[in-house]
């Protein structure tokens, strides 16, 4: 067959009737997260007017990932991986449909995003290894793809309509939005049928640590683990303080952060489709660590220049290398990794990514108050170009 003519690897993907079930329910929680990340951050902002208690609500969705990230990823190689995701969207549905109606005090809207990364704690890694049993081998790449184009199409057809829907009618509606879409996502998720993990022994510290273990007897895995902790030393501040660079440096409201937001999702949605083309092995450095150094000038770049108009097309391109690099760890990690300790695997990643994050917002969120926004990109693209 003519290589022009051969079959997409994410049609491939969407062939298979469960991981299409999936796909669908992801799809519908995503349109949800995106009113809810728009309304979240404005809100903060407004409520405030700091960039410091705006990195204080990504600090308050990290802290749950650090506590529970071992047992989350224990759970989930111990119990029905359909039925921890069902319960986490349940309890997200909750919590989501509490905020659209009380959402004027800053703990209150702390508490929530606490809540919310603790049951997405348990859901993330879930729904990451169930994917190798619901497609073949060779489409493993082709289901990722699909998952993180619908994710950044999403967001971009969204998130200008979310941030107009704030500014016009307030947060309320957006966080309803977000409720919604998790009960719809756990309704279809009832009937996704995977196998039972294998046995895992009962609960004892060895275990939960398993995963642990397993990396570091790995020199992949480490070398993944080091990377991914200075990546996330930029990462951490300059995404979560994005907000203020549109207010701050770029001089735009609400709807115009809508559009940046479309603009990351753009170019993230192009990802994927550039994957495709190029290969269907991603284990090599260039597709693992080369969208590190593209992000890293981006972040750069985005620190020279304070026109709106040229930071569109630079999140563009930082988008390509999120969606990119994040279709590549993925598969790595579920092509090398056994499904009996996958969810205790991508648990420690989160760990890992997420207690750097930590550091991140904090510094930053300083830097930004004492020494302006630019100052915190200019270090966060240093960074990632280290890693």
């Amino acid at each position: 067959m003519h290589p022009s003519r051969a079959p997409s690897p994410i049609r491939n993907a969407l062939a298979a009737p469960r991981f299409r079930r999936l796909f669908i329910a992801n799809t519908i929680s995503r349109w949800g997260d995106t009113f809810n990340a728009v309304a979240l951050v404005i809100l903060v902002f407004r409520l405030t007017g700091s960039g410091i208690k705006v990195a204080g609500t990504v600090a308050f969705e990290i802290v749950p990932v650090i506590l529970l990230g071992f047992v989350a990823g224990y759970v989930v190689d111990r119990f029905h991986r359909t039925q921890v995701m069902v319960a986490a969207d349940l309890g997200r549905a909750a919590i989501a449909f509490g905020l659209a109606f009380a959402h004027g005090q800053l703990w209150f809207i702390y508490a929530a995003a606490f809540g919310f990364s603790s049951l997405s704690v348990f859901f993330n890694p879930a729904a990451s290894s169930v994917i190798p049993a619901l497609v073949e081998e060779d489409d493993v790449v082709g289901a990722n793809s699909a998952l993180w184009s619908a994710a950044v199409i999403s967001q971009i057809v969204l998130a200008p309509l979310a941030g107009a829907l704030v500014a016009f009618a307030g947060p309320g509606p957006a966080f309803a939005i977000n409720g919604a879409s998790f009960v719809m996502s756990a309704v279809l998720l009832t009937r996704l049928k995977i196998p039972r993990p294998a046995e895992v022994p009962r609960t004892s510290w060895h275990q939960v640590t398993e995963g642990l273990r397993v990396v570091r007897a790995s020199r992949f895995l480490s070398v993944l683990t080091g990377v991914q902790a200075i990546a996330a030393l930029s990462a951490g501040a300059t995404s979560a303080l994005l907000v203020v660079l549109a207010e701050d440096h770029l001089r735009v409201g609400p709807t115009h952060f809508g559009f940046l937001l479309a603009a990351i999702g753009i170019g993230a949605a192009a990802g994927p489709l550039l994957l495709q083309r190029l290969t269907r092995e991603v284990r090599t450095p260039l597709f693992l660590f080369g969208p590190y150094l593209l992000r890293g000038t981006v972040d750069l770049g985005l620190a020279a220049s304070s026109s709106f108009v040229f930071a569109v097309p630079l999140l563009g391109a930082y988008g390509i290398g999120t969606s990119t690099g994040m279709i590549a760890y993925n598969s790595a990690l579920q092509r090398n990794v056994a499904d009996s300790v996958r969810g205790r695997i991508f648990a420690f990643y989160d760990v890992v990514w997420q207690s750097s994050r930590l550091l991140s917002i904090g510094i930053g969120g300083f830097l930004a108050d004492q020494l302006g926004i630019t100052v915190v990109y200019a270090l966060g693209g240093a960074l990632l170009l280290c890693a």
